[in-house]
């Protein structure tokens, strides 16, 4: 498969994992906790199953590190240089409490940098997908459209934040001297595709996250145009870290 075959599959198998998502909620469930404490769902099972079935089955020779695999001690070990991330439910706390903002992430990394994912958002029906270097694309109840990061507007930046870390001094230091319109929190990967798709400008992450959160909406991000940064040093979010975990980093569209 070619890389835009491949980045169809991503988009079709988070879109079906987000209508699986969706089933589970409606019919409701019980959420269990991890041995680090964090929840995880029916939900987050039944989807990772799904995509991980279906890019085993399309793409047999690219490795798959999926977030409950690595949990259980069943994901590989060392995946070469070419590799799915998958997360299959990106915001369990938000989904346990009911609200919105979870996503579905599947992307690529070759060579250390994530190169193509799709993102989907269960609760809006929306779709975002990208190729780094070729564009980024939404589908919504409005239907398909390419997408692309934004300058920022004369009243400020749109400041996307972690709903579970939105009283963070960090966040505040970070902003001095900026001018900001407004600060909104919310859970997963939506984040991402919010300056992606360029509705919000900018978005620091302080705190740790996951290869599998980042990979996907890393790719549509930049596909749009839009940047990510570490805060030490300033350069790229790499993969196939030994730990799996990311340092800090900063999301952004167009500069100022």
């Amino acid at each position: 498969m070619d890389d835009d075959a491949l980045l169809s599959l991503a988009t079709r198998l988070a879109d079906q994992a987000a209508a699986a998502i969706n089933a589970v909620r409606a019919a409701g469930f019980a959420v269990e906790r991890k041995t680090d404490r964090s929840p995880v769902t029916e939900a987050d099972h039944i989807a990772e199953a799904l995509i991980v079935e279906g890019l085993r089955a399309a793409a047999p020779h690219i490795p798959v590190i999926a977030e409950e695999e690595i949990e259980a001690g069943t994901a590989p070990t060392d995946p070469g240089q070419r590799f799915w991330l998958v997360d299959p439910l990106d915001g369990t706390r938000e989904f346990a409490a009911g609200r919105d903002n979870f996503a579905v992430n599947v992307g690529l990394v070759e060579g250390g940098r994530a190169v193509l994912g799709a993102v989907a958002i269960p609760a809006t029906g929306e779709v975002f997908w990208g190729r780094v270097g070729l564009g980024a694309w939404k589908r919504d109840a409005a239907g398909t459209r390419p997408i692309s990061v934004r300058a920022v507007p004369a009243e400020g930046l749109v400041v996307m934040g972690s709903h579970h870390y939105q009283d963070d001094p960090r966040m505040g230091r970070f902003l001095e001297g900026r001018r900001v319109a407004r600060i909104v929190n919310i859970g997963s990967a939506e984040k991402f595709c919010r300056v992606a798709e360029g509705s919000a400008d900018l978005y620091p992450r302080f705190g740790r996250t996951m290869e599998w959160d980042t990979a996907a909406p890393q790719a549509v991000l930049e596909a749009a145009g839009g940047t990510l940064r570490l805060f030490e040093g300033g350069g790229p979010l790499l993969y196939r870290k030994p730990s799996w975990a990311n340092p800090p980093f900063i999301c952004e569209g167009r500069p100022a």
